[in-house]
Order: structure tokens, then sequence, then C-alpha cells
């Protein structure tokens, strides 16, 4: 049994080129990642994600791909206690421009823009990359498919 239960939301960011998607991830102090943070009092999931979004990345204006999300659910320890996390994750779409005006907050060191194989690559996080292959195929299946760009 945990001692605290912490929520979150976040976003995998991407933008197509080319009928593929080109996903944002940003480097913490030890893996490859996603924007993500804790749902803040009076916030619902997409207000936490948008408003991480942007402290995080400098975005402001994303496209929510509906009826995508992905749970992830983990313990740690901190400060001697144990600590359940559930972090929620959306799509969001951004236009290619944007791409270059990226605006990093102190959590992260860098960030790169990646296809799908580079991405994978580079994530250590097991429960990461599945999020990750599971949005690719939703991407492909109910948004390229519908030749939406």
């Amino acid at each position: 049994m945990a001692d605290r239960y912490e929520e979150s939301a976040g976003a995998i960011i991407f933008y197509l080129e080319n009928n593929e998607p080109i996903f944002l991830l940003l480097k913490y102090p030890s893996y490859w990642g996603f924007a993500k943070g804790l749902i803040e009092k009076g916030e619902n999931i997409e207000q936490t994600m948008r408003r991480e979004v942007e402290e995080e990345t400098g975005l402001k204006d994303v496209e929510i791909l509906p009826g995508f999300s992905y749970i992830q659910e983990w313990f740690y320890r901190f400060e001697g206690k144990l600590v359940k996390k559930k972090a929620v994750f959306m799509l969001a779409k951004v236009d290619k421009k944007v791409r270059d005006t990226i605006k990093l907050s102190y959590e992260h060191e860098a960030f790169e823009w990646n296809n799908f194989e580079s991405a994978i690559q580079k994530m250590k996080i097991k429960n990461n990359r599945d999020m990750l292959t599971s949005a690719c195929s939703f991407i492909k299946e109910h948004h390229i498919s519908k030749g939406l760009q």
C-alpha cells in the first residue's frame, strides 16, 4: 500500500511530415521522455496537459487528438515513503512551423524531433516505448488513414 498518491498529465507532441509523425522528445537528466506534470487543484487532465506543455516547451497552440489516452502507473520512493504515481498522456499535434520555437524549461537538458524509429531507440523506459508505439499506431490508423494533415 502506497503512503502517497500522485496524478500527472502529459502529452506526446508530434507534427506530420510526408504522412509520418515526427515526435518531440525531451531530455530529462536520466532519460528521454515527454512533457508531463502534476495535476494541480482545480485542474482537469486537459488543462494540466496544456499548462505543462506550455511550461516545458513554450508551445501554446496544440491540437488534442480525440480518442487517445495512455495511462502509466508506477511506484517510487520519496523521502522514505512509497508513492504511487498515475500519469495520463494525450496526443497533441502541432504545426511543423513551430518545430524550431521550442523554449525548454529548467527541467530538461535538451529536446529533439524524431521519427518513430529514432525515438524508440532513444527511450530507455519500456513503458514510454510502449506508449509511443501505441500513439504512432493511433496516429496512422485514425489520423493519417483518413487523409488528415
